[in-house]
């Protein structure tokens, strides 16, 4: 080795590899004709101007952006593409979706057939 030449070597502790894949940042692919959906907070105003959060009301929301999409579906052999895609708001029906967590944050994966409506 020449007198320039240094050799670092870092001890990997427990604690130090959890923050480097936290620091990661996960990546989720829907598989078939699924589609992960991060749900839109609803937030209601009375007539008399009272806004009620979200949290106040325990329903599933029914609104939210597409943050992936899955391949598409198989049908008699050939892959039928999806016809949403991500970045658009969509309106699904209430029981389909799955919730899961991502890094602490609420998603939902939604069946493309659950898919209602693509809103403008």
């Amino acid at each position: 080795m020449s007198g320039n030449t240094k050799c670092i070597f870092l001890k990997a502790e427990s604690s130090n590899l959890k923050a480097i894949q936290n620091m990661a940042k996960i990546q989720v692919k829907p598989l078939g004709d699924r589609v992960l959906v991060e749900p839109l907070a609803k937030e209601v105003k009375t007539k008399s101007g009272i806004i009620i959060p979200d949290t106040a009301d325990k329903e599933r929301p029914e609104q939210g952006i597409i943050v992936a999409v899955g391949a598409g579906r198989w049908d008699n052999g050939k892959l039928v593409p999806l016809t949403v895609k991500k970045g658009q708001k969509v309106i699904f029906s209430k029981y389909g979706p799955d919730e899961i967590k991502i890094e602490g944050k609420e998603y939902l994966i939604v069946s493309e057939a659950n898919i209602l409506a693509i809103i403008d």
